[in-house]
């Protein structure tokens, strides 16, 4: 178990999903930031950790930060927390390879298709990415690659937009998730998956469900069973995370650590006024 006597946050379990190494979209400083600014006794990876369809379309990009985060899930599984890789539709390529590497024991990493969290006051909660109750994915996936082209010019665009925000100081906000949560068909699409997951946990018997994949965090209660999702390291660059005491909390980590630093900054003027 991780040691306490840090000054670092513990957490019981913490939940990220939607990074997508290897896309110039993922926010890898951030994620570097939050994992090391934390402890947590599990860390669950809740898919597309790894982008393989930007990948197959010959346009890798994986920086030195890209290595970093991998580097920080296997670090924190080499001092003690339980880390579990839970595949997603970007990273499918280890679908085929799940049972040779959950046998293998990769980095202390358990990897496996989807799972189940017993929080702190003895609830279940299925851990799945979410792509295999998308209708998108499952039978019209030339659709799906269709529309994550589509997506990569918007977050190339939200690109630009937050370095010109940068540089008059405002903090990272998403554009492609504005233009997203106020397209009709986006919406529907996403209450649709939210009701499927729901209905899903449900029959399985489930308290709640953690998943990823729409890039839209939240935490409700839908058909009488909680549904979680924690959201993106793309563009909303949040997590779930299980405090000890059992409670549920999504964390935006952009608006967190840009008012650490606006503290750190008015701190330091204060200390040479």
């Amino acid at each position: 178990m991780p040691s306490q006597k840090s000054d670092k946050p513990h957490y019981r379990s913490v939940w990220v999903s939607d990074v997508h190494l290897g896309t110039r979209g993922c926010k890898a400083a951030y994620l570097d930031d939050f994992l090391a600014a934390i402890e947590c006794d599990n860390l669950y990876l809740v898919g597309d950790i790894i982008d393989g369809w930007a990948m197959s379309r010959g346009t890798i990009y994986f920086p030195q930060e890209h290595v970093n985060i991998l580097r920080r899930f296997l670090n924190k599984a080499r001092k003690g927390s339980r880390v579990t890789y839970v595949i997603g539709n970007h990273d499918e390529f280890l679908r085929k390879y799940v049972e040779d590497l959950s046998a293998l024991g990769f980095g202390n990493i358990r990897i496996v298709n989807e799972c189940v969290h017993t929080t702190a006051d003895n609830k279940t909660l299925w851990v799945t990415h979410g792509d295999l109750y998308d209708v998108v994915i499952r039978y019209h996936r030339w659709l799906a690659y269709l529309g994550d082209r589509g997506y990569d010019f918007l977050l190339w665009l939200n690109r630009h937009f937050n370095w010109v925000r940068d540089k008059f100081g405002a903090p990272y906000w998403s554009l492609s998730a504005y233009v997203k949560n106020r397209v009709k068909t986006a919406l529907e699409f996403i209450n649709s998956f939210e009701e499927t997951l729901a209905r899903e946990c449900a029959s399985r018997g489930y308290d709640g469900v953690v998943c990823g994949h729409i890039h839209k965090a939240v935490m409700k209660t839908v058909g009488g069973v909680l549904y979680c999702n924690d959201g993106d390291w793309v563009e909303s660059c949040t997590a779930l995370v299980e405090h000890d005491e059992a409670r549920l909390e999504i964390i935006q980590w952009h608006i967190v650590s840009h008012e650490s630093a606006a503290k750190a900054a008015a701190a330091a003027v204060d200390a040479t006024a």
